[in-house]
């Protein structure tokens, strides 16, 4: 399930090899610069972008493209292992001791709808700030260090020139990522993060147990469908219009939000809010019975708990 990684590995830590002497001879379309009175050497080594210095080395892009030549593939603890033990190998360096400081995981879902029908039931999301791309068909949900991502996996495929391997053609794709972009240690709770801790099966469990926590924590938009079974009066009509906005929304929680800071603004009275917030916790009081849960979330649901059970 890992994805784009960011590595620095010290020359202390490398056993005290000579990079600049060293690293170029196992890297393609290798170039010199200077950066503040510092020679960078840098070059690729099978996607991945290589930049030495005397005191250290730097490794940035796709582990799941190195080593399994796309990242339309799942790459499992297992072969992150060995994706590892193969770059040690590639540039005769430990690796595995290298420092984490990016790591994205994730996940490809073949799904029965169009990726954004998705997108549409995803609403908010505590502590992040919910950013919706509707022509890039992406949804970003973004704070500090950390960033939450769902988008049509095929298309951003097709926007790279990458070939798509048929597995996934003509099919709707849509890949659910959680990328720990900077402080990434701090993330996740431990005092530094090594490349060979990220095949350790305590931790990588960790990490997939946080990937599902991640979505299942985000309030869904219109989770539900109108049940018109179960109206038999205008009041439970009046009630399932009241909780479709709710949903609309991002939840009860959220639509109170809403309702306070519209009263804050001076658009709404004290009494108006008031009155306003009652209504809202009446309607959820009577979900139960009201509404039925959408298809799409639930199907969406199961396949993150499959992802966890299958790669764990």
């Amino acid at each position: 399930m890992y994805d784009t990684l960011y590595l620095n590995l010290t020359e202390a830590e490398a056993g005290g090899v000579d990079f600049l002497s060293e690293i170029p001879c196992y890297l393609e379309r290798v170039s010199e610069h200077n950066y503040g009175g510092h020679v960078i050497l840098s070059g690729c080594l099978n996607g991945l972008k290589v930049s030495a210095s005397r005191y250290q080395i730097k490794i940035k892009g796709s582990i799941c493209k190195y080593y399994l030549n796309d990242n339309l593939q799942t790459m499992g603890r297992g072969d992150t292992q060995r994706a590892f033990e193969r770059l040690s190998d590639e540039l005769h360096l430990p690796m595995s001791l290298a420092t984490v400081h990016r790591v994205d995981v994730g996940q490809n879902f073949i799904m029965k709808s169009p990726t954004d029908v998705y997108l549409n039931h995803l609403g908010v999301l505590k502590n992040y700030k919910r950013c919706p791309m509707i022509e890039a068909g992406t949804l970003y949900y973004t704070k500090r260090d950390e960033a939450i991502c769902f988008y049509d996996k095929v298309k951003e495929s097709r926007q790279s020139k990458e070939p798509i391997p048929e597995l996934y053609q003509g099919r709707n794709v849509l890949r659910y990522e959680q990328r720990y972009i900077k402080r990434v240690a701090s993330s996740l709770n431990v005092p530094e993060l090594t490349g060979e801790m990220l095949y350790n099966s305590t931790f990588y469990r960790g990490l997939l147990s946080s990937w599902k926590d991640g979505y299942f924590a985000i309030k869904k938009i219109n989770d539900i469908t109108l049940n018109f079974q179960a109206m038999k009066t205008k009041q439970e009509l009046y009630k399932m219009g009241v909780l479709s906005l709710i949903e609309r929304a991002g939840g009860e929680m959220e639509m109170i939000t809403q309702i306070n800071e519209a009263c804050k603004r001076g658009d709404l009275s004290k009494k108006q809010a008031f009155d306003l917030r009652r209504a809202v916790a009446d309607a959820c009081k009577q979900k139960e019975g009201l509404v039925t849960k959408n298809d799409c979330i639930c199907e969406l649901d199961k396949k993150v708990l499959d992802a966890i059970k299958f790669y764990r």
